[in-house]
């Protein structure tokens, strides 16, 4: 019998088999749950062993996640998630390494860690659970709460201008951008093979309920009878439309600018002018116009924003130490330390 290849598995692994013994312990009716069980779904599905897989956290309700998959696992300090992860990746590039983080622990002290994984396009999965509240610390607001919200830490209203994720991670440069919702199981799974298939920095927004510190929030999306109106699917390749029969709309984007374009059924919305979506924008520009759409004046966009290719990290550093080693032929600690400029002190 042959060896399997290299990593494979030669028995097809299951959910059950990517669960651990541990009680999941989050708040009943908390969006993570439903993160946690479809990642267990879709993983199997890569072929890749779970000693493979690592996953990488921060500090934060979303931060558990390490506990409740059976694979490798960090859970590391507050906001840090990214640096531990690119040194496992430069480490190990043959492993899979997923960051888990939310909005707080992602954006807030951890922003100028998630911006450099990004830049660097590192080949890691970044999953960003965005509630608009700090969760586990017991409801302060958080860098993506909205204007005027009151809560705990801000009983006036919070003053602050809200961050947004997807304009953060495409500010950055990120070469994959997505956004999907907790309980769109399709949407997040189907989101979740193609980050995991992009090589480089793969960025995707999940829009999580917290049912006691800011329920509701994304309940427009989230709920089936809403979502068709509340929603605008991103699909490469289709036209930017959305609401139900008699109410379809469109969106064109020129110059930058959105606009919504009223449809009747029978219009062809590309004949209409209607902007067909195009993940595969060299420019972040294109990807940018469609982050700026946002209630109540346009529907939340959901699917990719971006797939752009651009050589990953590790890829590079490789090159570089190859080239460097073919040239130079192996190093050695002592020729390191006396390499360039030295000082002898008597």
């Amino acid at each position: 019998m042959s060896e399997p290849a290299v990593g494979t598995v030669e028995t097809k692994l299951t959910k059950k088999d990517f669960e651990t013994d541990q009680e999941v312990r989050w708040c009943p009716g908390c969006g993570d749950y439903s993160v946690l069980a479809n990642v267990q779904r879709v993983l199997p599905e890569f072929g890749i062993p779970r000693e493979r897989f690592v996953f990488v956290s921060g500090i934060g309700c979303s931060s558990r996640f390490p506990y409740y998959m059976n694979t490798y696992g960090f859970h590391t300090i507050h906001g840090r998630a990214p640096a531990f992860a690119t040194g496992i990746k430069l480490a190990r590039p043959e492993l899979s390494v997923w960051i888990v983080t939310g909005d707080g622990d992602g954006l807030s002290i951890g922003g100028n860690h998630l911006l450099h994984v990004i830049r660097r396009n590192v080949d890691v999965q970044i999953l960003l659970f965005n509630n608009r509240i700090y969760g586990l610390t017991k409801g302060q607001y958080s860098p993506t709460s909205q204007l005027g919200m009151k809560n705990k830490s801000m009983p006036m209203g919070v003053i602050d201008y809200p961050l947004d994720p997807v304009a953060f991670a495409l500010g950055a440069g990120a070469t994959f951008v997505a956004r999907t919702v907790d309980v769109d199981s399709a949407g997040l799974q189907d989101v979740l093979r193609r980050a995991h298939a992009h090589p480089g920095a793969a960025f995707v927004e999940i829009l999580q309920n917290c049912p006691v510190y800011n329920d509701g929030v994304w309940e427009a999306i989230e709920d089936r009878r809403t979502r068709v109106e509340a929603g605008l699917p991103l699909i490469h390749g289709e036209p930017l439309v959305f609401g139900a029969k008699g109410r379809r709309r469109g969106i064109r984007i020129e110059h930058g600018t959105p606009r919504l374009i009223a449809l009747a059924d029978e219009d062809d919305p590309v004949a209409a002018g209607v902007t067909v979506h195009d993940e595969r924008h060299e420019s972040p520009a294109y990807a940018m116009a469609l982050a700026t759409l946002a209630p109540p004046d346009f529907p939340i966009p959901t699917g990719v924003f971006r797939a752009a290719e651009r050589p990953s990290y590790e890829r590079l550093l490789d090159e570089q130490v190859t080239t460097a080693v073919r040239e130079r032929g192996p190093g050695t600690l002592e020729g390191l330390l006396h390499s360039g400029d030295t000082w002898s002190v008597e």
